[in-house]
């Protein structure tokens, strides 16, 4: 079975930084697009950033663009999101996912996720 466990979410004051990881376990194979996704109560799920592991690319939405990144660390099989200079707008739960093949921004295409970790940034 997969399991992917996030951690790293917190409430924070507007401005600050945050830094989500996601560590991944199970029978995983290469070739999968890993991302982060987030949702808030009542709105649909929305792409954060997306990564393959065997192309490198990466896509981060505009949303955050510039004050995000994403890595995945293929040793330790961890994604990570860094995440700086917060806004109350960012305030949601966050997932990791993947699925196997190229990236999409749809996260109904995706077939593993995790729990979630919440994020929380206050003005």
């Amino acid at each position: 079975a997969v399991h992917l466990v996030e951690s790293g979410g917190d409430s924070v004051q507007a401005g600050a930084a945050l830094k989500l990881s996601c560590v991944a376990s199970g029978n995983i194979w290469p070739g999968a697009c890993w991302g982060w996704f987030r949702q808030v109560p009542g709105k649909e799920r929305e792409g954060v950033a997306v990564i393959h592991d065997s192309v490198g690319a990466t896509r981060v939405a505009n949303s955050v663009k510039g004050r995000s990144t994403i890595t995945k660390e293929s040793t330790s099989r961890t994604l990570i999101l860094q995440m700086n200079s917060l806004k109350p707008e960012d305030t949601a739960m966050y997932y990791c996912a993947f699925r196997y093949g190229s990236c999409k921004v749809n996260p109904g295409d995706y077939n593993y996720w995790g729990q979630g970790t919440q994020v929380t940034a206050s003005s």
